[in-house]
């Protein structure tokens, strides 16, 4: 083998090596404190690492496996509960804001949400100051805030964030318009429509888990 070919492999590897050490660094700043952003993340790990080979930087969807990874090894006693309590008050969120067509997003539809993670629902109308109305009237207090979301390569808008607490959880509810129940905007973690679910699937979902907990135990 050339020499210049035995460097460029080694060069490879050491990218390759280090892609994989950001990536559960990155999971581990999620898991242990609470942050959020992939692109934070990453950029935090790779900093702690003393990393600055931009070709090294993981691709959101490998963060989110080794996130995965990292619950399953230092978090299975308690990230599962917390999974559960989330997708619970998601469900029960949703039918209170059923008048909007809530819609769970994010983590703890994916799976990987823990005590730190928000219920992150769409919920829809063509008046976007309704549902913040709504929920003030029934004496919810509420943060509002603005979110870019991504439609196309080439499309993006901004639209309100209403944040606020229930039973200690936190929500966060993006406020979409009509049509954009028939088309979602595109995931953080592997630019693809994101994946959404309605109350009816998410008690679905559980009532799945639940059985596979059983049959796995007996």
């Amino acid at each position: 083998m050339a020499r210049g070919e035995h460097h460029r492999i080694h060069a490879q590897d050491r990218t390759q090596r280090n892609r994989v050490r950001v990536a559960q660094e990155a999971a581990r700043l999620m898991s242990e404190h609470g942050i959020r952003d992939f692109h934070h993340a990453k950029l935090k790990a790779a900093e702690r690492l003393g990393i600055v080979d931009t070709q090294a930087l993981p691709r959101n969807n490998e963060i989110e496996d080794a996130l995965r990874e990292h619950q399953r090894l230092f978090h299975a006693d308690t990230q599962p509960q917390a999974l559960r309590a989330r997708r619970e008050a998601a469900v029960e969120a949703m039918r209170f804001l059923r008048g909007f067509d809530a819609r769970l997003v994010g983590a703890v539809l994916e799976g990987t949400a823990d005590e730190h993670s928000a219920v992150c629902l769409h919920v829809f109308s063509d008046d976007p100051d309704a549902p913040g109305m709504f929920l003030r009237e029934q004496g919810i207090p509420l943060e509002v805030q603005t979110r870019r979301l991504r439609w196309s390569a080439s499309e993006q808008s901004e639209h309100p964030v209403l944040l606020f607490g229930a039973d200690g959880i936190p929500f966060d509810l993006t406020v979409l318009p009509l049509d954009a129940l028939r088309q979602a905007p595109l995931d953080r973690v592997d630019e693809r429509p994101m994946r959404r679910a309605s109350a009816a699937m998410v008690q679905q979902l559980m009532a799945e888990e639940d059985i596979e907990a059983f049959n796995a135990s007996t």
